[in-house]
């Protein structure tokens, strides 16, 4: 092992250490600042605490309202949750099917997929609203839930990863011992392919729990807002209502901690990932 200069150490720390201060440091003064009430926001100095109560002031957050944000928070979650669990398991079966099934016009689908990776949601979003509504579904769950299933994000890395990480010859083996096809997905793929997949799930929760326009254009009834959502309504009536700038901080201090939560439990599955690779390579 060739041994690593003491000044390209000490670079690399120092720029992990900035790194870590540019991504902490936000979240740190959401934190501080989820505890002051909405004078303090701006009276005092923002990177310290003012009030040694924050579970009060979390509290008020919940309370507020008739506890309209713990509504909100629900719907993110239904909506992040079951959104990224459909997504993962369509792309899933997409791209084990473009990997390892050989038909007419497969690369054909795939560039389509891989057009849609290249279009941002916004632009989706009016077409969306109109088909929606045509359906009878605009303002309803539905409308958040079925967009979020589908994701060509997810089925391009799905394929990609089905095509290095599952075998031909494991997948004859299973035929020839009589697997038929959905029992060799279910039991074998999917394990095979459980690094990429939980992978676009937390990249898909990520992407509909912070969905911002779509909800916007959907929902006009505030009881489905996702958390997002409801805080910016919240910070609209701010000017009037001054305590919701710290409801807002508040709530957007919680609504942080599931993607924190999820993040650290699960990255170990992609450490775990990425040492099988090591072995098999």
């Amino acid at each position: 092992m060739i041994p690593v200069p003491l000044r390209h150490r000490v670079i690399t720390f120092a720029l992990l250490a900035v790194a870590a201060v540019y991504f902490l440091v936000p979240v740190y003064w959401l934190a501080v600042s989820a505890t002051k009430s909405s004078g303090d926001l701006f009276g005092t100095f923002g990177l310290w605490f003012a009030d040694p109560r924050p579970l009060e002031r979390l509290g008020a957050v919940l309370r507020h309202d008739d506890g309209i944000y713990v509504r909100w928070f629900a719907n993110s979650l239904l909506y992040a949750g079951v959104g990224a669990v459909a997504a993962t398991l369509l792309s899933a079966a997409a791209g084990y099917a473009l990997a390892k099934f050989p038909f007419p016009g497969r690369e054909a689908v795939f560039n389509v997929i891989l057009a849609g990776v290249l279009i941002p949601g916004t632009a989706l979003a009016l077409p969306l609203y109109l088909l929606f509504s045509e359906l009878g579904m605009a303002n309803t769950y539905w409308a958040v839930l079925i967009p979020g299933v589908v994701s060509p994000f997810g089925v391009y890395l799905c394929r990609i990863y089905a095509a290095a990480a599952v075998p031909d010859s494991l997948l004859e083996a299973a035929r020839i011992d009589g697997a038929g096809e959905a029992r060799i997905f279910r039991g074998l793929v999917l394990r095979l392919m459980s690094p990429a997949l939980i992978t676009v799930f937390l990249f898909q929760f990520v992407h509909i729990w912070n969905n911002f326009f779509l909800p916007l254009v959907m929902l006009s009834d505030a009881r489905l807002y996702p958390v997002q959502l409801g805080l910016t309504a919240w910070t609209g009536y701010a000017d009037r209502q001054p305590v919701l700038y710290q409801y807002t901080v508040g709530g957007a201090f919680l609504s942080v901690l599931p993607l924190m939560v999820l993040m650290g439990a699960l990255q170990r599955y992609w450490r775990t990932g990425l040492a099988e690779g090591g072995v098999k390579a």
